[in-house]
């Protein structure tokens, strides 16, 4: 399939007339708890010619296909993605540090990394996590669980509880969170994870109580620290240089 990824991108980059700067995959399939019918989530982050970002007027800054064989694909130009990097975008950082990485060029994406880390804003970073969990929270234990929804509420109560605690970046690899949980909760994820890479996205085979419980006790924590984080503010100049490197 990569074989495949890696045509489609240079596909795009001919049709669109782009320099692709880096390419990664994001979602399940990143985080390290696929199932066999998960999609491919590329994203990525692209560049015009130098003379497309002296136009006086606003252009089209993303870029999107879905194809027949399971490639769900998203960019975003390096004008949009910094600016929203500036801003400790989830979204985006989750492209950063991903562990699969189908492209790069040049140092461009650990320059990013490096902009991204000096940059981060643990208020921006946790609500995102906190608030997204919310939805996911209200099914467990109900027939509306499905074990792609257990996992997105795991996740994000662990990626929200990571950086009250931590200050940093989550990682995007989910066991990497593990450090963050005992010996007995890592075993039962594995061997859900391991249930899940069997069953399709939607399955709704039993979660063990206790983890179920887990994710609860986790969130009821982040509820009692929501207010104690610090605003941290982005150095703009950080993100302009980078772009004025980049572009010319």
């Amino acid at each position: 399939m990569e074989t495949r990824i890696l045509e489609k991108l240079n596909e795009i980059e001919h049709d669109k007339n782009i320099e692709i700067l880096f390419a990664v995959e994001s979602g399940s399939r990143a985080w390290g708890f696929a199932s066999p019918d998960s999609d491919y989530d590329i994203r990525f982050v692209y560049k015009h010619k130098t003379e497309w970002y002296l136009n006086l007027w606003e252009q089209k800054d993303t870029i999107q296909f879905i194809t027949e064989d399971e490639l769900d694909g998203s960019g975003w130009d390096i004008r949009k993605a910094l600016k929203l990097l500036s801003k400790s975008n989830a979204s985006l950082l989750g492209w950063l540090f991903s562990p699969i990485v189908y492209r790069s060029s040049g140092t461009f994406l650990e320059e990013m990394k490096a902009v991204a880390i000096d940059n981060f804003n643990p208020v921006a970073g946790f609500f995102h996590y906190h608030s997204m969990n919310k939805n996911f929270e209200e099914t467990l234990g109900s027939s509306e669980m499905t074990l792609k929804s257990y996992f997105y509420a795991i996740r994000t109560a662990l990626c929200a509880n990571w950086i009250y605690k931590k200050k940093t970046i989550p990682p995007v690899a989910f066991k990497e969170l593990y450090s963050l949980l005992d010996t007995d909760s890592c075993l039962l994820l594995d061997e859900l994870i391991l249930l899940k890479s069997k069953h399709i996205e939607k399955s709704d085979e039993p979660v063990d109580i206790r983890l179920i419980d887990l994710v609860k006790r986790i969130v009821a924590e982040n509820n009692e620290v929501r207010k104690d984080l610090k605003n941290a503010k982005s150095n703009p100049d950080n993100f302009n240089a980078l772009f004025l490197k980049t572009i010319q």
